[in-house]
């Protein structure tokens, strides 16, 4: 035992009143209480204690330290506490709210990496494109493009994601590979069906808009079909760079037209306005900025 320890169990004696209370309540035999209490006196060379049958009384030097260790029972069960606040603030549910493409992309991250490390953290991933209320729904996250000006929600920038037109070697292998937007026209295009201007592609080069028509054999209003389609082969797609990292990484896909921008969108990590957030919902967003901080940088380095 600690000499922390051996002063913890002096203050607990005089509380108690008995070294048989006390023992009990320390969890050791009396004999093993008196030889602590005797390990105090030795180390501050002091007599704590006056001891007869019948009770026990403070000396000069004892009276004089009491108080301190008392202070430091107080102390521990203060951090005691705190420790079990932390705990349960640890565990439970994190109900959060994303579009579906981007739920679908830090899931294995959420799945195997921060549900390793916060094993008692319950995640609630919903996926939808349409807006939430958080507060009526009983959401404590959300990932949002636009936030308004909504005075209830607190948002923080979480990225900004650009469409990456992109393909499958074979094919462009096939078809050859574009050059221009303008020569997008004679590609096959897998369309987003999400947006009304579908079959017109905009991309810019220093300060020119440049406009292309474009058709092909697949539209769809879900990107990671979108992507499906293009590591099939079926036609050229326009993606957002955040589902793309592993795919321009390993081949599957290709970047194409990388000297044209297309436009950049904001995208925000989202949860109600409150006094703090609690410690498990807080710990889940820093791993959300914290794992799209690291694909921005990994996208980078393609």
């Amino acid at each position: 035992m600690s000499e922390m320890d051996d002063l913890a169990a002096f203050a607990v004696l005089i509380e108690a009143g008995s070294f048989t209370l006390a023992a009990q309540q320390l969890g050791c035999s009396k004999g093993q209480l008196s030889k602590r209490i005797s390990l105090l006196e030795t180390r501050f060379s002091v007599v704590l204690l006056q001891r007869t049958t019948r009770r026990l009384s403070l000396t000069a030097a004892g009276a004089a330290l009491l108080p301190q260790a008392q202070a430091l029972v107080v102390q521990v069960e203060r951090a005691r506490q705190a420790l079990a606040r932390l705990k349960d603030d640890m565990a439970g549910p994190v109900r959060m709210t994303v579009p579906v493409s981007l739920g679908e992309t830090f899931f294995d991250g959420l799945l195997l990496e921060f549900s390793q490390q916060y094993p008692e953290v319950q995640i609630e991933l919903d996926l939808d494109n349409n807006y939430r209320d958080l507060s009526r729904d009983g959401f404590d996250l959300a990932v949002r493009s636009e936030v308004g000006n909504d005075e209830r929600l607190v948002a923080r920038p979480l990225l900004a994601w650009h469409e990456l037109t992109c393909a499958s070697p074979a094919y462009l292998e096939q078809h050859g590979e574009p050059l221009t937007p303008q020569a997008l026209a004679e590609h096959q295009c897998l369309l987003n069906s999400h947006y009304s201007g579908r079959e017109e592609w905009l991309y810019h080069q220093q300060h020119e808009l440049l406009r292309v028509r474009v058709s092909g054999p697949f539209a769809s209003n879900y990107y990671s079909l979108l992507k499906k389609a293009a590591l099939g082969g079926a036609g050229i797609a326009r993606l957002p760079s955040y589902l793309l990292q592993t795919e321009l990484a390993d081949g599957r896909l290709r970047w194409l037209l990388r000297d044209y921008q297309t436009r950049r969108m904001p995208m925000y990590l989202v949860h109600p306005y409150q006094g703090g957030l609690p410690k498990r919902t807080q710990v889940l967003a820093d791993y959300l900025i914290g794992w799209f901080k690291r694909s921005g940088e990994a996208l980078d380095r393609l």
